[in-house]
């Protein structure tokens, strides 16, 4: 895939040309220098080599005499097998201005999946249960993997496949006919809804009778018994209201979230195409798939005639490649659950489905809590999500406080609300995606590691640097000097940012969102060298004397913020302007 680095792809297209017909710009891997002394860019030539019938230094030789300083080259040099290109500064300064500020329709970002869609199934928590700690990863994993494509120019259905359906619920309906009109549910909410579920299974452990009888109670409300019907439903609206209010507060929308139940008129279809096609086996009573190379067998139907989580995910799969068209279709579930995606994926192979090679599981690690794997059941041990990000507001409205003696009540209180919030997500998408996570308070709120509240301080500075410089108009790229920006940690700057749309075209294809985090905090770490060396020598400072270089300087201020801002936005963090 080519560059999205702008200066890397003018200088791809004018090495093309130069080399004639036989050379694409793709062809072409244009990487940093290993010294910066050796140039902006370094082109090898060993791709190209084989087709030129050549060797590569003297195509490298014959490439840097071609190269004529234009546009965004300055200069060339040949290195060996090695072009080494020094890039016109001013023009890279006013392409990172236009792009950051949607002048001229540029963009940061290339718009790579214009009118492609990809589906995106996240969060998917079980009804009747709190919202847990652990979801967060999950919920903001998904958020961001949304966010990156939408900024590619995908069109992005967002999918929340809600645990509605199964045994589970017959436990429930079961527990509730017990114990429900008892006054230690009342009223009843998810709270009452998880203890009723608690209770039930602490119960089956000594009573044998409570295991089929749930089975029987799903049985019923898959037949579509109008009373069973009704109290599940009650139940499921009792859950999604509470869900609703934690996504509002993450920021997080959905455009389909039918969830598991909403495949009940569907799974017929996909049990006859897997008998229609021979793949329909039994064992001990139950309706399976045998698959190839794998040990056990992938259940369709339970041996009362019920069905299951794999019934139910062939029919979504196949809905929504009739509905959308996906161009990938991305599952982003726990990696405990590898072994039911591998086994979904090959029955749709088996099917006869070429789009289920289009189709992803996007694994996650555990996330622990003071050293504890977090969960939703049982009357003790969960860390509810709600209660995390209240502890987070509640922690870093201290330190505002302590720290700024300037903001009003409200705005105190909004800024804690975005940079707690966003303390959480930064925590749970700046590691690699399979790594497990200890959370720590300490390492979450930090002002001066690799958090959020750190780069939303970052782009807290920027804003306070504009303010006192007054500037009431951010004035045009082409009525900026932008050769006045001659200082290498101005340039490290914009090269970083050159590189945005590098970076988010990784992650969301690799669905990685830390590659953008990672990013954001190299981004934040040239900023502060730059801004602290203005500290240090008044001839750097960015609200300096010189009309002309103090335009030159604010508008990279500007640049920067644009970018953290937009890149935090990917990865579902807010971006106070004070702090």
């Amino acid at each position: 895939m080519a560059s999205s680095n702008p200066c890397a792809a003018e200088i791809a297209a004018a090495i093309a040309r130069a080399l004639g017909p036989d050379v694409r710009a793709d062809d072409l891997k244009v990487d940093a220098p290993p010294r910066p002394e050796l140039g902006d860019f370094a082109i090898g030539m060993f791709s190209v080599a084989k087709a030129l019938r050549q060797p590569p230094a003297a195509i490298a030789a014959r490439v840097a005499a071609e190269l004529r300083p234009a546009g965004v080259i300055a200069g060339a040099e040949a290195a060996g097998p090695f072009v080494n290109v020094r890039i016109d500064r001013g023009w890279a300064f006013r392409w990172v201005l236009d792009a950051a500020t949607g002048a001229d329709d540029r963009h940061l970002v290339p718009q790579l999946g214009v009118g492609k869609v990809i589906c995106i199934d996240y969060s998917s928590p079980n009804i009747s249960k709190h919202l847990a700690y652990h979801h967060i990863r999950s919920t903001m994993l998904g958020h961001s993997l949304v966010k990156l494509n939408q900024a590619l120019g995908y069109q992005v259905v967002r999918i929340n496949h809600v645990g509605d359906w199964g045994t589970t619920h017959g436990m429930l309906l079961s527990a509730f006919t017990r114990w429900g009109a008892e006054a230690a549910y009342q009223p009843l909410d998810v709270s009452a809804l998880n203890a009723l579920y608690v209770r039930f299974r602490a119960e089956m452990k000594t009573d044998d009778s409570l295991e089929p009888e749930a089975r029987n109670w799903f049985k019923r409300l898959e037949a579509g018994d109008p009373d069973v019907r009704a109290r599940w439903q009650q139940f499921r609206d009792i859950s999604m209201a509470e869900f609703d209010r934690a996504y509002v507060s993450l920021g997080v929308g959905f455009d389909d979230a039918g969830g598991e139940s909403f495949y009940e008129d569907k799974m017929p279809e996909i049990v006859e195409q897997l008998d229609a096609r021979g793949l329909l086996t039994e064992s001990d009573g139950a309706t399976v798939v045998q698959l190839p190379d794998e040990k056990t067998p992938l259940l369709i139907k339970t041996t009362d005639g019920t069905s299951l989580y794999a019934t139910r995910d062939l029919a979504a799969a196949l809905h929504r490649h009739r509905q959308y068209g996906f161009e990938r279709s991305l599952y982003v579930v726990d990696r405990g659950q590898a072994l039911h995606f591998r086994q979904l994926f090959k029955a749709l192979r088996l099917m006869g489905f070429e789009w289920a090679d289009r189709c992803e599981h996007v694994p996650f690690g555990l996330v622990r809590f003071g050293g504890k794997k977090t969960s939703t059941r049982g009357a003790s041990g969960s860390f509810l999500l709600e209660d995390v990000f209240q502890e987070a507001r509640d922690q870093v409205r201290s330190i505002l406080a302590e720290a700024s003696r300037d903001m009003s009540e409200a705005q105190l209180e909004q800024t804690a609300r975005i940079v707690g919030v966003g303390a959480v997500v930064f925590a749970n998408v700046l590691p690699q995606r399979d790594k497990d996570i200890d959370f720590d308070w300490d390492k979450v709120l930090s002002l001066s590691g690799d958090s959020g509240p750190y780069l939303q301080y970052t782009v807290a500075r920027c804003w306070a640097i504009h303010r006192k410089a007054g500037q009431p108009v951010d004035p045009p790229s082409d009525a900026i000097d932008w050769s006045l920006l001659s200082h290498d940690a101005e340039w490290a700057v914009a090269r970083r940012i050159l590189d945005f749309g590098d970076h988010v075209v990784r992650a969301a294809t690799s669905s990685e969102p830390h590659i953008v985090a990672h990013y954001l905090l190299d981004l934040a770490g040239d900023f502060s060298r730059w801004y602290t060396l203005g500290n240090g020598d008044p001839a750097l400072r960015v609200i300096c004397d010189d009309p002309a270089l103090r335009a030159a300087r604010l508008a990279l201020v500007r640049v920067v913020r644009f970018t953290l801002t937009n890149g935090l936005a990917l990865l579902g963090l807010g971006a106070p302007e004070l702090m």
